[in-house]
């Protein structure tokens, strides 16, 4: 039996293989990745490469052995998701795997913004496979936004169609210490853990907190979705991302990735990343 984590070279599948190892030995662990030369560093650290598209379900062939504990990290390619994972599921589902974890978003079925859908199509893929199975619904990663700070900064105004929503988000390595205390824990199968940040915080908040640590003057600047989605796509971010972005913002707006169930601190046993520290790894870097 291995702990198996598609999509290892990402930015979520790194971090989880980076936790796996505090514990696991490299030997029971496997990176599935599309391009080998990308996962050197991994097959360096004693990790075994499996070579595998989503997109191409043929190569999914004999990636998975009978008793697995399988990760499936969502395809970062919206819109082209569900076949994607179908096709995963369908290769867990031939090998018999032990456990197939799948990371959608927070509020499961209940998430009415258009990034949920694919999201939901896959979970129900997956209990109609009658995998056993645990969904990891992650709420947003801090770095959604801190990652991107050079406007910011640039501008002095953090630019959003949220209104005075707020986000329980939390750092990608929080997620990533959950989703390895599920492969390697036991109790998780048939579970849906709602994940997300301790404390939720505004964009108002978070203007005011890089004001803060910048000692600049950062303020929100609460656009209507319109304006909104023309500063997005005028900037060169194509149109549908776009539209998909500004929706988010309506979501938030109407306090769905607010929640705070405490599930994400349960998991890794410790309190999530506070958004000012966030912030300041960001700023280190800017």
């Amino acid at each position: 039996m291995s702990i198996v984590v598609t999509g290892a070279t990402g930015a979520l599948g790194r971090l989880v293989i980076d936790v796996l190892l505090t514990t696991v030995p490299a030997d029971q662990l496997v990176a599935v990745v599309r391009n080998k030369e990308k996962a050197a560093d991994l097959a360096a650290r004693g990790v075994e490469l499996r070579i595998a598209d989503y997109s191409e379900p043929a190569t999914l062939a004999g990636v998975f052995r009978g008793g697995d504990r399988v990760l499936l990290i969502s395809g970062s390619e919206v819109g082209h998701r569900i076949p994607q994972h179908k096709a995963v599921i369908e290769a867990a589902k031939a090998a018999g795997v032990a456990q197939l974890a799948y990371t959608g978003v927070l509020g499961g079925p209940e998430a009415d913004f258009q990034l949920a859908a694919e999201h939901k199509v896959t979970e129900q893929a997956i209990l109609d496979s009658g995998l056993p199975h645990t969904f990891l619904r992650n709420g947003w990663y801090t770095e959604n936004y801190t990652a991107h700070l050079a406007p910011v900064l640039e501008h002095g105004a953090v630019v959003a169609s949220a209104g005075e929503g707020r986000v329980a988000s939390a750092a990608r390595a929080d997620y990533a210490t959950a989703a390895a205390a599920v492969l390697t824990g036991d109790g998780h199968l048939g579970k849906a853990y709602e994940l997300s940040g301790d404390i939720a915080w505004s964009f108002a908040e978070y203007a005011a907190e890089l004001s803060r640590q910048t000692g600049r003057t950062i303020a929100y600047s609460d656009v209507p979705a319109g304006t909104h989605l023309e500063i997005l796509t005028g900037a060169g971010l194509p149109r549908p991302l776009a539209e998909i972005f500004v929706d988010v913002d309506a979501a938030v707006g109407r306090g769905l990735l607010a929640g705070t169930t405490g599930d994400l601190a349960r998991l890794t046993g410790r309190p999530t990343t506070p958004l000012a520290d966030s912030v300041a790894a960001a700023l280190a870097t800017a």
